[in-house]
C-alpha cells in the first residue's frame, strides 16, 4: 500500500501565495467601490425603488384585439390591434385604462404583473375623458389596488413616476417631473379636457392608460398623450388628472356611461355668437321643465319673436365664458344637485341665476 507524502513548500512558493491573495481582496475591494451596496443609494433612488417595487403589482397590460374573417376561408381569426397599460382599481377586478387603448376592440385581454391574462369586459366608456372601465374575473388576492392620491394641489417641479408598458416591454419605470400644470387636450371625440398634467417622465406607444404617481406613490393621472413629430417620446407627455378618474369611475361602474351636469339648455355654435358680435355661450333655447327653464334662463327661440338675441352666459361659478369650452369646463366640475351661479348678459343688462344642475345626455 502506497502512502502519500505531504511535500514541504518552499519560501518562493508561500512568497507568491501572499502575493496572489492580496492581489486578489484589492480586485474585490475595488470591485465593490465601483458597485455599491444598497444602503449607500442616494434616499432619492431608495424611494423610486420603493415605490416601484410596493406599486408595480397595481399596473397591467391590455390588449386591444379584433376578429376578422379569412377572405378564402371564411374563418374567424383574432388579432391583436393594438396595446396600452392600464391599472387595477378595486378587489372586484376593475381596470382603468385609456378609451383609445380599447377603441374598436372586438376583444380585450388584461394581463396582470405576474404573466395572468384574462379575458376583460367593458363595463362602461367616458370617450370625452379618455377613460375606460374593464373587469377582469381574478381572485381578489391577485389584485392590488391603486392608491389614489389629488391632482388640485400639484405643484410645478414635483417628483412623479410613470409606469407602463412602452413598445410592449411591460412594466416599464420612467421618471420626471410636473413640468407645467392647467394644459388642455383634445380626445378622439373633439372635446377638450382640461387641467390636463404635463411631464417630462418617459412616454411612449403602450404607456397610455398607465398610473402617473406622486413621490408618495398615489396616483395622480392617467398617461394619456404625447406631444411628438417622430411618434415617440420628445419630452412633452400628459396625464388625465386623477381628479377627473375619481369623478368620472365610480359612475361609469354604477352606470356603465357619464350622467354630466348642466343647465338643461341648448347652445349656439361659437362662430355663430361671433358673427352678432358677442363673446360667450349663446343659448339658442332652454329645454322643458330644465333647471335653467325654472331658473328663468331665456333662449333665442323664447325672444325672437321680440327681435332680441336670447341670454348670453358670459360667467359661471365665478369663471368667465369666453366660448363652449369654457363653458364646458366649468360644467365638468361639478355634479347634479349643486348650485352655481351663472350670469348672462341679457342685452344690455347683466343678470345673476343661481342654477341647481340637473343631469343631461
Amino acid at each position: 500500500m502506497k502512502t502519500c507524502k505531504l511535500r514541504r513548500q518552499t519560501p518562493i512558493r508561500i512568497f507568491c501565495g501572499c502575493i496572489a491573495a492580496v492581489m486578489l481582496l484589492v480586485t474585490l475591494s475595488r470591485a465593490a467601490e465601483s458597485r455599491p451596496l444598497k444602503r449607500d443609494l442616494l434616499p432619492s433612488e431608495q424611494t423610486v425603488i420603493e415605490i416601484f417595487k410596493r406599486h408595480s403589482p397595481s399596473v397591467v397590460s391590455v390588449a386591444n384585439k379584433a376578429i376578422l374573417r379569412d377572405f378564402f376561408s371564411a374563418c374567424l381569426y383574432e388579432v391583436p390591434q393594438g396595446a396600452g397599460s392600464g391599472f387595477v382599481w378595486d378587489k372586484e377586478g376593475h381596470i382603468i385604462s385609456n378609451f383609445h387603448v380599447i377603441y374598436q376592440a372586438s376583444a380585450v385581454q388584461v394581463t396582470l404583473k405576474d404573466g395572468t391574462t384574462y379575458n376583460a369586459s367593458v363595463v362602461g366608456v367616458d370617450p370625452d375623458h379618455d377613460i375606460a372601465v374593464l373587469k377582469i374575473d381574478a381572485p381578489p388576492d391577485t389584485l392590488v389596488p391603486i392608491i389614489t392620491g389629488t391632482s388640485s394641489d400639484l405643484e410645478v417641479g414635483q417628483t412623479v413616476l410613470a409606469i407602463g408598458n412602452p413598445f410592449g416591454l411591460d412594466t416599464s419605470l420612467s421618471v420626471g417631473v410636473v413640468s407645467a400644470l392647467g394644459r388642455t387636450i383634445r380626445t378622439m371625440t373633439g372635446r377638450t379636457i382640461y387641467d390636463v398634467i404635463q411631464t417630462d417622465a418617459a412616454i411612449n406607444p403602450g404607456n397610455s392608460g398607465g398610473p402617473l404617481l406622486d413621490s408618495a406613490g398615489r396616483l395622480i393621472g392617467m398617461n394619456t398623450a404625447i406631444v411628438t413629430t417622430s411618434g415617440s417620446y420628445a419630452g412633452v407627455g400628459f396625464a388625465v388628472p386623477v381628479d377627473i378618474i375619481r369623478r368620472m369611475v365610480p359612475q361609469l361602474i354604477r352606470d356603465g356611461r357619464v350622467r354630466r351636469a348642466g343647465l338643461g339648455i341648448q347652445i349656439m355654435p361659437d362662430h355663430i355668437l361671433r358673427n352678432a358680435g358677442y363673446t360667450g355661450v349663446g343659448v339658442l333655447r332652454t329645454l322643458p321643465n330644465s333647471a335653467a327653464a325654472k331658473a328663468g334662463i331665456r333662449g333665442m327661440q323664447e325672444t325672437r319673436r321680440r327681435g332680441e338675441m336670447g341670454d348670453v352666459i358670459i360667467e359661471a361659478d365665478g369663471q368667465p365664458v369666453s366660448n363652449i369650452d369654457d363653458f364646458l369646463a366649468v360644467m365638468d366640475r361639478h355634479e347634479a344637485g349643486e348650485t352655481v351661479a351663472v350670469t348672462v348678459l341679457r342685452g344690455k343688462e347683466k343678470l345673476t341665476f343661481n342654477i341647481v344642475l340637473q343631469n343631461v345626455d
